[in-house]
């Protein structure tokens, strides 16, 4: 299934994406009780997929994005915290905060959690997952320098760009991702590459917090992350789940 978040005259819906049109849920993502047989008419805005109680990302997790940033690969997941404060749509601005020096697009495959859990095994993984997204991990890359931890860097409003859709249903574990700003493909990977797999991930972020249904996991970027500025337009592309694109502005 295909599902959007949508903004309509009757209040924020959820609803499955069949053709491009619009099929209201009964209840919302995480309890369908029913699906419209006839599309919604009216005028439609796309909101974020979610809205997550918080935001877990994986650092170093592709080998050669490591590589390039000369961080470390640890034999458990490094992970960190963006707030949800970060979340946009596809269409909203990620803003360029005053004082920023160098901010990065990020290619990510973003899990959807679809229930509260904790301790979940690695086998047990698919039964806590209710889909997936396209998301953008924007960087202030000189701030994480200067920092030495991520809280900043990544943490600005607007730095976490999600959706359109989430994909039920599909295999994560061979898809193509790529980032294109202002139309040229800058980034270009393939999930396959990550270095801690999504079974693994759930285990081991499950381990430490309880996840909310809602929250998302970043699951970490391939080599070619590269740099955005004031004028372009960055989208993210995954196969097979579709693309967020946003415009960038200084603030």
């Amino acid at each position: 299934m295909v599902i959007a978040r949508i903004s309509t005259n009757e209040g924020i819906r959820y609803a499955e994406v069949k053709g491009g049109r619009y099929y209201l849920i009964e209840g919302d993502c995480f309890d369908i009780k029913g699906v419209s047989d006839t599309p919604y008419e009216g005028e439609v805005k796309i909101l974020a997929p979610v809205e997550p109680t918080k935001i877990i990302a994986l650092g170093a997790n592709y080998k050669k994005h490591a590589e390039e940033l000369k961080l470390n690969v640890n034999p458990t997941p490094t992970i960190f915290l963006k707030p949800p404060t970060a979340v946009i749509a596809d269409g909203d601005d990620i803003v360029m905060p005053r004082g920023a020096i160098r901010v990065d697009y990020e290619a990510e495959l973003a899990i959807i959690i679809g229930k509260d859990c904790r301790f979940v095994s690695a086998e047990d993984y698919a039964g806590v997952i209710l889909g997936y997204t396209c998301a953008n991990d924007v960087t202030e890359r000189a701030f994480q320098k200067i920092d030495g931890q991520w809280a900043r860097a990544k943490g600005f409003d607007t730095f976490c760009p999600l959706g359109k859709y989430i994909v039920t249903d599909i295999d994560p574990f061979n898809l193509e991702l790529k980032a294109i700003k202002n139309g040229e493909v800058v980034q270009q990977g393939n999930t396959s590459d990550m270095i801690h797999g999504i079974p693994r991930i759930i285990e081991f972020v499950s381990g430490i917090m309880t996840l909310k249904k809602g929250d998302v996991i970043l699951t970490g970027t391939p080599e070619g992350i590269g740099e955005i500025k004031a004028g372009d337009t960055i989208e993210i592309e995954i196969e097979k789940i579709g693309s967020v694109a946003n415009k960038v502005r200084n603030e």
